[in-house]
């Protein structure tokens, strides 16, 4: 069993930054992809980012590339989620998830085995 806890997640301005962790309570963090979705009210839950076990491979939504970078510490069981220059439509519940498989471009909700509660970010304009 996977435990996931999200932290990070506030109201900022547009334009500012936030750094999101996902940090894992599990002895075997490493065999994990880890993967970033975002859902908004009455939206579905969307992909953001995703990185590998190992931390050499990561993709992105054409959304957030260029401004938000995905990185993660398995000495720390942590994934980070870097994001600048935030946008009002940024706004949403941002969950992290755990699969075995790394997904890449094909990364959807389905294919994950383990979630968190996830954390608000706000973004006011």
């Amino acid at each position: 069993q996977v435990q996931l806890v999200e932290s990070g997640g506030e109201l900022v301005q547009a334009g500012g930054s936030l750094r999101l962790s996902c940090t894992a309570s599990v002895r075997t963090f490493i065999n994990y992809a880890i993967t970033w979705f975002r859902q908004a009210p009455g939206n579905e839950r969307d992909f953001v980012a995703t990185i590998d076990w190992s931390g050499s491979h990561a993709y992105y939504s054409d959304s957030v590339k260029g401004r938000f970078t995905v990185s993660r510490d398995n000495a720390r069981d942590t994934v980070y989620l870097q994001m600048n220059s935030l946008k009002p439509e940024d706004t949403a519940n941002y969950y992290c998830a755990a699969s075995r498989i790394y997904y890449s471009r094909d990364s959807r909700p389905a294919g994950m085995n383990y979630w968190g509660k996830g954390t608000l970010v706000t973004v006011s304009s």
